[in-house]
Formats: structure tokens, C-alpha cells, sequence
């Protein structure tokens, strides 16, 4: 799992084996922990499959991934406009998803944390839409596409996974849409920093609070806010008591209220 505060250190820290969360029943999930150890500790809900599924062998995990990746900040995954040959799951890093425009500016219109799917934005046209860039340095499992869907072919609760996941990814667009529409900055960014802390957990880093990977300038880029309204909205937050701001660290003090305010920014 990565860890809450300093994210990128992941790469140099061995993932927790999976099935050792509590709650979970290690005889009922298909047996990943080699596949995790070598690409992240996925999602509990998106990566434990409910019994009545025969074991992926070793071999075919093998299969699966083609390789691995080492990435620096900055550096880009793949770039808009080319074509979609694999999905990617991120052992350690974070990725921001930008698409470029004519005029040279970039709009961040997603990002990506250790453990959660790139590159489905290929899927409609078998071309990516967007630049996939490294915020830090980022340790890649690659899964090419089609013995991906050939795998999903044959085992139907794979492929119903694999389809709430996408699910998932457009219920987020949606929330972002959403999220756009309201006019107060401290609520735009009360639900950001709702979101991820949620997509933090559901990841299986503690609760409470988490170290952000991107730079404000980016979070504004993505909230479609200047920089210095996103500086006041977290001081503004940290003054009402909900959040204990230090550089890039950040601490939920009241997560009811917070949760409350991103609820309205819904």
C-alpha cells in the first residue's frame, strides 16, 4: 500500500500481500499477490473477485504483464494521439492526465493515483485523448489491452470487474463536471480533497490524511480555478477547522463538515 505522506516512497517499500486487510476472507479473492507485489495493491473492491471463481495460475498473470516501467517526474506514459495498445497500473507514483490544445495550453482534466487504472481514455477510439505525465517517479505495470479482454473473455466476473471499474471512471467525470459548475472556489476544493482522500482509502491507505502529489497550480488547473484562489480556499478550510494544512501535506480534522461542503459542490 502506499504510504499516506510521501507517496512516491512507494517504490522503495514492499506492498502489504493481499487478502491482509481486515475483513477480508482470503478464501473467497483470487490469489494476486504476486501480480501486486510486482504492481501495486489494487482496490479491494476492484481487484477481490467474490468466490466461485477458479484461481488465475501464475503463468497467465505472467502473461499478462509485458513489462514494467520506471518513469521521472515529468516524463509522459503515452501522449495524446497515440494508439491505445495497453492499460497501465501504477506500483508507486501519480499520473496527471492533460490534453493539449492548438494555442499550447493544457487543461488537467484527471489524475491517476498508485494502484487505479491509465489509459482507458483509448478505449472509444483505439487512440489516447490525452498526455499521461509522471508526477513523480512511477513504477508502471503495463497489461496489454487485447490478452487483457482475452483474459476477461473467459472469465466473466474479470470482465463484469473490469466493466465497474470503467464504470467507475465515468461516474468520477461526471462529479468533476459537476464540480465545475459551482461558482465558490472553497467548495471546489473541498470536494477535490473529499475525493481523494476517499480514493485514498479505498486504496487501503489510512484515513485521515495524505500527502498531495500535485502542486496547486495543477489542482487549479483541474478545478479551473487561479492558483490564489486555491491558496485561500485551503486556508480558508484550515481556519474553519476542517483541515491542518502544512506545504503539501493534509490533514482532515472534520471530516463530516468537509464531506458536507464537498456534498454540496455534488
Amino acid at each position: 500500500m502506499p504510504p499516506p505522506d510521501g507517496r512516491g516512497a512507494a517504490c522503495s517499500r514492499r506492498p502489504r500481500r493481499f487478502g491482509q486487510s481486515a475483513g477480508v476472507n482470503t478464501s473467497n479473492v483470487l490469489d494476486f499477490a504476486d501480480f501486486q507485489r510486482r504492481c501495486g495493491q489494487l482496490s479491494v473492491r476492484q481487484a477481490c473477485l467474490p468466490a466461485g471463481i477458479d484461481p488465475i495460475d501464475q503463468a497467465e498473470l505472467d502473461r499478462l504483464v509485458r513489462r514494467r516501467r520506471r518513469l521521472d517526474a515529468g516524463q509522459a506514459l503515452y501522449r495524446a494521439g497515440d494508439a491505445m495498445s495497453a492499460v497501465h497500473v501504477a506500483r508507486c507514483g501519480t499520473f496527471k492526465a492533460v490534453v493539449p490544445s492548438a494555442q499550447g495550453e493544457a487543461t488537467v482534466v484527471a489524475f491517476h493515483l498508485p494502484g487505479e487504472l491509465i489509459g482507458l481514455d483509448g478505449l472509444g477510439a483505439g487512440r489516447h485523448r490525452c498526455d499521461a505525465i509522471a508526477l513523480e517517479p512511477a513504477d508502471v505495470c503495463e497489461l496489454p489491452y487485447e490478452a487483457l479482454a482475452e483474459a476477461a473473455a473467459r472469465l466473466p466476473k474479470l470482465r463484469a470487474q473490469l466493466h465497474r471499474v470503467v464504470g467507475l471512471g465515468i461516474a468520477r467525470d461526471m462529479d468533476h463536471a459537476a464540480l465545475l459548475m459551482r461558482r465558490l472556489a472553497h467548495e471546489r476544493v473541498a470536494g477535490f480533497l473529499d475525493d481523494l482522500s476517499r480514493r485514498y482509502c479505498a486504496l487501503g491507505a489510512p484515513p485521515g490524511g495524505f500527502r498531495l502529489p500535485m502542486a496547486r497550480d495543477e489542482i487549479a488547473a483541474y478545478l479551473g480555478l487561479t492558483l490564489e484562489s486555491v491558496s485561500r480556499s485551503l486556508t480558508r478550510l484550515q481556519e474553519d477547522g476542517m483541515l491542518y494544512v502544512r506545504g503539501r501535506r493534509i490533514e482532515i480534522l472534520d471530516p463530516p463538515r468537509l464531506a458536507a461542503v464537498a456534498g454540496s459542490a455534488a
